[in-house]
């Protein structure tokens, strides 16, 4: 006969260690409230994550796109300097960031996803350079000896005009870059002659009203542009002022030529420039996707390969 246990009264000692053994054969419920939280892994199964983890992560992929916004485009190594983290980490959150579509991340780097805004000059001119190189090599193969050229201001442009001087063909060359100047202006047998306009440090060249007027007073025999983007539409920039010299340029020329690489594909800019049907060639670094390469070819414009 089992002895009663008062009321209130404690149970002996060796039932609480009955009682605990029993409870070690149950697993306890899964628990996310202490620091842990279930992250979904994209097969239908989840795995628990250190929150404090999360949440540096998350700040530190705002504190990269904040920077974006305010620099246009920055350097991996300058990120990681910035934000103390080692810059393979900075390269998982820029291709986690650019999956996501807050970023575009480029060779060496990030920009922000701004359609009126880009890189100043001298940061672009550290962007994809070997690629934006053999594009103007392309181009460069395109001119004859002679010929009278508008070339616009751009990181690449500068490197096409950088290429011509290589070329030792004489030219005429019409630009509003300061770049494509410093490039040709030395060279023997070339004329060169400068825009007059309004001077942007930002973009190293010359535009507004002055810069149009003075460009619709030539024909030419080809123009060479750039663009911050190209859509399906056509090229697009992210200024205003550079869409005007670029429009004018393709229209008092025979012949018009967009210079542009790979990481430029679908990147919507403020503005369009032209389009397709209003160039002759795209001299570019790899095959167009399909929805830049339909309309193109539908305009007739003939694709230029630099590999």
């Amino acid at each position: 006969m089992h002895k009663k246990v008062p009321l209130g009264s404690r149970v002996p000692v060796e039932r609480d260690l009955l009682l605990a053994t029993a409870n070690l054969d149950a697993s306890p419920p899964p628990r996310h409230d202490q620091g842990e939280r279930p992250r979904h892994m994209g097969d239908g199964t989840y795995v628990k994550q250190d929150q404090t983890s999360v949440s540096k992560k998350d700040a530190r992929q705002r504190a990269i796109v904040a920077e974006l916004n305010a620099n246009a485009a920055m350097r991996t190594s300058q990120l990681a300097e910035k934000l103390g983290v080692s810059a393979e980490t900075i390269r998982r959150d820029i291709e986690e960031l650019t999956q996501r579509r807050m970023i575009n991340r480029t060779y060496g780097g990030a920009t922000g996803r701004h359609v009126g805004l880009q890189p100043v000059f001298d940061e672009r001119t550290a962007l994809a350079v070997q690629e934006r190189r053999r594009i103007a090599e392309r181009a460069a193969a395109l001119v004859r000896p002679r010929d009278v050229l508008m070339i616009d201001s751009g990181s690449t442009t500068t490197l096409f005009a950088q290429a011509l001087a290589s070329s030792s063909k004489p030219l005429t060359i019409i630009t509003n870059s300061l770049g494509v100047v410093n490039a040709l202006g030395g060279q023997a047998g070339v004329r060169m002659i400068l825009c007059p306009g309004d001077f942007s440090a930002r973009e190293r060249g010359v535009y507004g009203a002055e810069t149009i007027a003075f460009l619709s007073r030539f024909n030419v025999d080809s123009a060479y542009i750039g663009a911050s983007g190209v859509m399906p539409e056509g090229p697009v920039d992210a200024e205003t002022d550079a869409c005007w010299v670029k429009r004018t340029m393709v229209a008092r020329a025979n012949a018009a030529y967009l210079l542009a690489d790979s990481s430029k594909f679908e990147k919507p800019f403020f503005e369009m420039i032209c389009p397709w049907g209003d160039l002759t060639g795209f001299v570019v670094n790899a095959k167009l996707p399909s929805k830049l390469a339909a309309p193109a070819s539908k305009a007739g414009v003939e694709i230029y390969i630099a590999d």
